[in-house]
């Protein structure tokens, strides 16, 4: 099959990841023109690679000056990451004429259906995670876990202690937890057991 086969099949996956799925989802216009040109240029680079004499060694220090541009870009999460990553390996297969047509789009299909699946917003919808700076000190993750479980009204599945300031009484937690169906309004548990008055509570970012 023609190389420009290829390159078309390339630039409607690309386009679908881009514009079908992540910038619907995530909303971040910066990064359309990175995973854009990312696997325009990973897909240039590896087919001259096939059709020039490089050395692998060559070719790994492509790949390495790419690594390190993500790693001094600007922060990603991680489902970015995995479009990040998605981009890439779909110009890899767009850049290689002598694989096989069939393989090379299946696996195209492929990374775009579990990029569709994975990262459905309805996939466990309700989970959450986030990391949290408490106004006082707990020295156990049950005594954490009970006062989130008030203060955000959900079901807590994993509380981890990353810090506890005795001096001024704080802890930062690592939370994972779940919304309730009707979750509950949030409130404040004080020390001896008694609900508190309510206080708003910190918006959370989804993961």
């Amino acid at each position: 099959m023609p190389y420009y086969a290829f390159i078309a099949a390339d630039l409607i996956a690309i386009s679908i990841l881009v514009f079908g799925l992540y910038f619907p989802r995530h909303r971040r216009r910066d990064l359309i023109v990175a995973f854009l040109s990312i696997n325009v240029g990973v897909m240039g680079v590896t087919y001259a690679m096939t059709n020039a004499d490089i050395s692998l060694g060559f070719g790994m220090g492509i790949f390495a000056v790419l690594s390190i541009i993500r790693l001094r870009s600007t922060e990603m999460d991680h489902a970015e990451i995995a479009y990040y990553f998605t981009a890439i390996a779909l110009g890899l297969l767009g850049g290689f004429p002598a694989l096989s047509a069939s393989l090379s789009f299946t696996l195209m299909a492929v990374l775009l259906g579990v990029i569709l699946v994975g990262d459905n917003p309805r996939l466990f919808s309700r989970s959450r995670q986030q990391q949290m700076v408490l106004d006082r000190a707990f020295t156990t993750e049950e005594a954490a876990a009970n006062h989130l479980a008030l203060l955000l009204g959900a079901e807590i599945n994993r509380v981890t202690i990353r810090r506890v300031d005795l001096l001024t009484e704080s802890t930062m937690v690592d939370v994972r937890y779940t919304l309730l169906a009707k979750p509950a309004l949030g409130a404040e548990a004080s020390f001896d057991g008694s609900l508190a008055a309510e206080r708003p509570v910190a918006t959370e970012v989804a993961r």
